[in-house]
């Protein structure tokens, strides 16, 4: 009788002895030893056979020439169960040896098993059963995919090969989706959460310089539960939050391989996937050789994807505009695919073409039946897309997969609501709300508002936004000034309580503060003139007065990012004890508070006259008709003795100027 090791007996016995009930329950599960149609193939009588022995053969779902050569089975049903590879293979090489041993008896189905093996993972096993070996075409699990809801996701291995086509790992689908386009200025996190809310799938941020985001430093921003990317200059150049992390797309500008896979790495962790700019048209993309210059140099363009493509784990996708020729257009795009990857959207105009030219439907739909991989149309907003159904009429006549929709989406972000468009005042308000919650730049959200009023700006609201110089003064105009006092105080009971978990963080910057006088100041920009600050009333009184320059010592907390300053004059330290928002208002807090303890003016709008900007300086020390007073001053001269007499108790020479 044929001695089995426990272990064969577990895996290989004959037919008659083992059945499908006889089996252990995972290995039904696994479905290794098919209950059903069985492939049997000769042997000696195993230990509990009376006639021929019959082993089953693995078999394979993807009917594929290597598996056939094997001797697998290829009846169209899988092997999806928790049966490891590791222990099916040291079965087969145990058997093998053993059957090696006795001489010219047949080796069944085990002729393959010396050969080099590697290590099969669950998810390369599902790989094998959704249709495809390692370097197959479908070497993944396209999972969760609804099309009329627009949800689909998609798994895949990291590394594997698609005809000669590097791909690698991602969890974003981009067929059929709503996309809202890289937008300079606009595509910061108040647009893009608004985008999501009004049913755009995925969202771009505004085009990044890869030589900024190299200077940046990733920030946990606890106050506001957001991810932010600080420069040296404490500017945050990206932020983002959890809600948008598996739908933001990170679009940078660069013009190196290298760079580009490092600020790849520096934000995979925090977004969806990473885009390059391929497609800017303007000077201060392309003088870099970034953006539109890419498109004449298709060398750099494939080693930047491919390095991205084998350096991160995110998908990779760029964004392009068509050449002067179809046929060169289709060669780069063929290039640009075999570079592995997930996605390409293309602008359907020149690079010296401009919104008011036609986009070339043509073109993308070229691009589009002559690509394996989903390509994303854009340029419709001015010619084609003016709401929700001329989206879907814009996909079918370019024939793309998605959709990107840039200004129509600035002008009204409901342009993705299959209900219609909102009105334009909820959907500012709306705007207004998330730009608060996150702390962004007055400036910014005034630019993103004044694109939404467009003609509107000469109304009564477009005036008062006009005027706006503060997030407060934009809640006002309005009617959201309730909203803004009510979601500071709520930052600052945050604040407060982050603080007391971490006292320590909370100190004061100076470490002795004896003798540091200090006032509950801050500077109000409303208050001054902008050619008039404290800082520069308190730099002239100093030189008045033949001190040294005031010198400001800043620092930041880290927990809430806040700024405070202290500056010393005349070997006396003064610091308002509010902190401030940057490194600016905090500098100009501490001068309020050493020119109003000193009793000097600080260049209020009460204090100095509305005049004082709009006349010529004059040198104190000449004669006002001579011929160098009739000379206007250079703004070097006018910078440094703007504030001479400033704060005497003669008449200023200045008064009128």
């Amino acid at each position: 009788m044929e001695k089995w090791s426990q272990r064969a007996r577990r895996f290989f016995q004959p037919r008659e002895a083992s059945g499908a009930l006889s089996q252990r329950a995972s290995v039904r599960r696994a479905g290794w030893f098919n209950s059903g149609r069985r492939a049997e193939i000769s042997s000696r009588p195993g230990r509990t056979s009376t006639g021929r022995g019959v082993l089953r053969r693995p078999f394979c779902r993807c009917s594929c020439r290597r598996c056939r050569a094997r001797g697998m089975r290829t009846t169209g049903r899988g092997s999806l169960g928790p049966l490891t590879a590791k222990s099916r293979r040291g079965t087969r090489r145990n058997r093998a040896v053993s059957i090696s041993s006795r001489g010219d008896r047949p080796r069944a189905m085990f002729s393959w098993v010396l050969e080099r093996r590697m290590t099969v993972t669950s998810r390369a096993r599902q790989g094998l059963a959704d249709g495809g070996r390692r370097g197959s075409a479908r070497h993944a699990e396209l999972a969760n995919c609804r099309q009329g809801g627009r949800i689909c996701r998609i798994q895949q291995r990291r590394g594997c090969s698609r005809g000669g086509m590097l791909v690698n790992s991602f969890s974003l689908c981009y067929h059929n989706k709503l996309i809202l386009a890289p937008m300079v200025r606009v595509g910061t996190l108040p647009m893009r959460l608004l985008a999501l809310d009004y049913g755009a799938d995925i969202v771009y941020c505004e085009e990044l310089i890869d030589l900024k985001m190299l200077q940046c430093k990733r920030v946990v921003n606890e106050v506001l539960s957001t991810v932010d990317f600080v420069a040296p200059d404490d500017r945050v150049v990206f932020r983002t939050c959890k809600r948008e992390q598996s739908r933001v797309i990170f679009q940078m500008g660069t013009s190196d391989a290298e760079r580009a896979l490092a600020v790849a790495r520096l934000v995979e962790n925090d977004v969806a996937g990473i885009d390059v700019n391929m497609g800017c048209p303007k000077e201060y993309s392309t003088k870099g050789g970034m953006g539109a210059a890419l498109l004449s140099d298709p060398d750099k363009i494939e080693k930047i994807l491919s390095t991205l493509v084998k350096g991160t784990h995110r998908p990779v996708t760029c964004k392009i505009r068509i050449l002067s020729s179809l046929e060169d257009t289709l060669s780069l795009v063929k290039r640009i695919e075999r570079t592995g990857i997930a996605a390409i959207a293309v602008h359907g105009r020149k690079r010296e073409e401009r919104p008011q030219h036609p986009v070339s439907c043509e073109a993308i739909k070229a691009i589009a039946e002559t690509l394996s991989i989903p390509v994303i149309a854009n340029g419709g907003s001015h010619d084609h897309i003016q709401e929700y159904l001329d989206i879907e009429d814009f996909r079918q006549a370019t024939a793309a997969s998605s959709v990107m929709v840039a200004r129509a989406a600035m002008w009204n972000p409901s342009i993705f609501l299959k209900e219609g468009l909102r009105p334009l005042e909820e959907v500012m308000q709306k705007y207004i709300r998330y730009a608060v919650q996150y702390d962004n730049h007055y400036t910014n959200t005034k630019y993103c508002l004044c694109q939404m009023l467009r003609e509107q700006l000469e109304s009564p609201q477009g005036k008062l936004l006009h005027a706006a110089q503060s997030s407060q003064e934009i809640c006002e105009a309005f009617g959201l000034g309730a909203f803004y006092e009510e979601t500071t105080r709520e930052l600052d009971a945050r604040r407060a309580e982050l603080l007391a978990r971490t006292p320590e963080e909370a100190g004061d910057p100076a470490q002795d503060t004896s003798d540091v006088i200090k006032m509950a100041v801050k500077f109000d920009r409303r208050a001054y003139s902008p050619q008039i600050t404290p800082k520069m009333c308190l730099l002239e009184w100093c030189r008045r007065e033949k001190l040294a320059q005031p010198v400001y010592e800043t620092v930041q907390r880290p927990l809430d990012r806040l700024f405070c300053s202290v500056v010393t004059v005349a070997e006396q330290k003064y610091q308002s004890t509010l902190w401030d928002k940057s490194k600016k208002l905090a500098e100009q807090a501490a001068a309020i508070v050493c020119l109003r303890s000193q009793g000097l003016p600080e260049g209020r709008l009460g204090e100095v006259s509305t005049s004082l900007h709009k006349r010529k300086w004059e040198a104190p020390d000449q004669d006002p008709g001579g011929p160098r007073a009739q000379e206007p001053a250079m703004p070097g001269e006018l910078c440094k003795k703007l504030f001479v007499a400033l704060g005497s108790g003669k008449e200023s020479s200045l008064e009128g100027w």
